[in-house]
């Protein structure tokens, strides 16, 4: 079982390796986080706040936009290509495929960020900006907020298309950094069913906002073990969960 295991998830660590846009987004980050000390240029007295901020920033929307078209781009391709054939016709459960593929999903995503990451900290050396603890650990948090997107995009992948896939996944990411603004707001209103809906969104639905220590890192702000380490364990439950539903969806799913 180990093995298998091992075996697709690196079959599919290799199909997102050879992709075209894995290789285009990966050079457009290298190439975001190096201009961004030519952006700085522009604000001198705040460089290094500035630089983390941008850096981070960048690192984080290309990763994001890759975590969204490969979670939900995977299970369509095998589905499309009707390559998922031979491996339900084997003695390999369809969990174990889908948690493969997820690991090998997160294993692409996972390399790219370490070396974005090496990137920028090469970066913060060659222009003197100080490498904090606070900067390491939002670029950790911000691993989490991955695998909680890839784990949204594989539950609607086990059971509907790539284009609605997607379109939640995206919709998802947005609704989880505002979902506290969304909250407030709809807690100031008179309607009983908002303030309802305001509280579903808030408690329901993945807070993504407590994975960005973007503010932080910039301002050089040390952020609580036990803030941290919560938000750590809430972004790894809150996976697990949606992975194994993704898993239930997929075993029922009928593959005709």
């Amino acid at each position: 079982m180990i093995r298998s295991f091992l075996a697709i998830a690196y079959n599919g660590f290799r199909e997102a390796r050879r992709n075209r846009v894995t290789l285009v987004l990966a050079f457009f980050a290298g190439l975001l986080l190096l201009s961004s000390s030519l952006i700085t240029d522009i604000t001198v007295a705040t460089f290094d706040r500035v630089l983390i901020d941008i850096g981070l920033g960048g690192m984080g929307i290309i990763l994001v936009l890759l975590a969204v078209f490969l979670s939900t781009g995977l299970l369509a391709r095998e589905i499309e290509r009707r390559t998922i054939f031979m491996v339900v016709g084997k003695p390999v459960s369809r969990g174990l495929f889908l948690v493969a593929r997820l690991a090998g999903n997160m294993l692409t995503l996972t390399i790219l960020q370490v070396l974005m990451g090496a990137l920028l900290l090469v970066e913060f050396r060659v222009l003197h900006t100080a490498i904090t603890w606070p900067t390491l650990l939002a670029m950790g948090m911000l691993w989490l907020e991955l695998l909680l997107l890839s784990s949204v995009g594989f539950l609607m992948s086990s059971f509907t298309g790539q284009m609605t896939s997607a379109f939640v996944t995206v919709s998802m990411f947005f609704v989880g950094h505002l979902s506290g603004d969304i909250y407030t707001f709809a807690q100031r209103s008179k309607n009983e069913a908002l303030r309802a809906l305001g509280k579903v969104v808030y408690y329901v639905l993945p807070n993504l906002e407590r994975f960005n220590l973007r503010a932080q890192a910039s301002y050089g702000l040390v952020v609580p073990a036990r803030e941290w380490l919560a938000s750590a364990v809430y972004g790894v439950a809150y996976s697990a969960v949606l992975i194994w539903l993704a898993v239930l969806a997929f075993r029922r799913r009928d593959f005709r």
